[in-house]
């Protein structure tokens, strides 16, 4: 199992409402004859705290059909509590997942601090069969997941590293320093990718490496032959796309990104809603910027 590289969070596809199994094979597909090291399947990207859990177990299962035994699959468990949060992790392991990312808990955010984030990993690390992946993402959550908290909780034998998507590089630095050199930190955050890798990440899960895979990768592997300035140079040439998928448009922009250059997007799930048309106009000009073909607007579905 390689945990370093480039994952993308990859989005669920819907027609009418039900899960699209035979456009999310068909995706999986396409993004397996890339540099990918993986998929993480049911991230944030994937609309996974709008599925119920069956259909959470089907995406999987389809999911891993179409991963090759060289790639890793990554699967989103985070939940409420913890006895769900064990559950759904020794389901993904049933089903074949290789490490599961748990996002931290948020409803009962007063109470959200070190202590009570110890005891939730420790309990579901001891109980999941497969290595796991914290999650740390602020912006959905309203919580953080402080590097003290990283630092007790990676003594853990079956806590391998994270996901931080917050954009404070000095909090994922302080991480990385607390931390033994095996965990793996993982970036989450396209705005802030290269000079995450540049503080000693890992890798990343990154939205953008769902459409411009092939760039992401590259900025990786420029870092690791210390080829600075030419990383930095992809950077600064993929961080408009970065946030249009991110913060400005989210989950609506990027599956309108996937359906203008072939793959599948679709609508989202309710309520979470469409791409505007000035949002659409943006992320054309970005695809066609880095050198994406576009497929013709009549076959794009995920639009007002």
């Amino acid at each position: 199992m390689n945990l370093k590289g480039i994952f993308p969070p990859i989005p669920t596809p819907f027609s009418d409402g039900a899960i699209d199994h035979r456009a999310l094979s068909r995706n999986i597909g396409r993004w397996m004859q890339t540099r990918l090291s993986g998929l993480v399947i049911l991230g944030s990207n994937a609309e996974a705290p709008l599925l119920e859990d069956s259909e959470a177990d089907a995406i999987l299962e389809t999911a891993r059909k179409g991963i090759p035994s060289n790639k890793t699959m990554i699967a989103g468990v985070g939940r409420e509590s913890t006895s769900a949060t064990i559950a759904a992790a020794r389901r993904a392991a049933a089903i074949g997942a290789d490490a599961v990312l748990v996002r931290t808990p948020s409803y009962y955010k007063n109470v959200m601090n070190t202590d009570a984030f110890v005891r939730h990993y420790s309990a579901v690390a001891d109980a999941s069969p497969v290595p796991i992946l914290l999650y740390n993402v602020t912006i959905f959550t309203g919580v953080n997941l402080l590097p003290e908290a990283v630092e007790r909780l990676a003594a853990h034998g079956n806590i391998v590293g994270m996901k931080e998507s917050n954009s404070d590089v000095a909090q994922l630095a302080d991480v990385i320093a607390r931390t033994p050199g095996d965990f793996i930190v993982l970036a989450g955050a396209g705005a802030t990718f290269y000079a995450a890798l540049a503080a000693g990440a890992s890798g990343a899960v990154l939205a953008p490496s769902s459409v411009v895979p092939d760039i992401c990768v590259d900025i990786y592997e420029l870092v690791q032959k210390r080829r600075h300035d030419d990383a930095l140079e992809l950077q600064r040439r993929m961080a408009p796309l970065a946030r249009l998928l991110g913060a400005q448009h989210g989950i609506a922009g990027l599956k309108y990104a996937l359906d203008r250059i072939g793959f599948v997007g679709g609508p989202t799930r309710p309520p979470l809603g469409a791409v505007s048309a000035d949002g659409r106009r943006q992320i054309d000009e970005q695809l066609a910027l880095l050198g994406c073909q576009l497929e013709e607007r009549t076959l794009v579905r995920n639009v007002e």
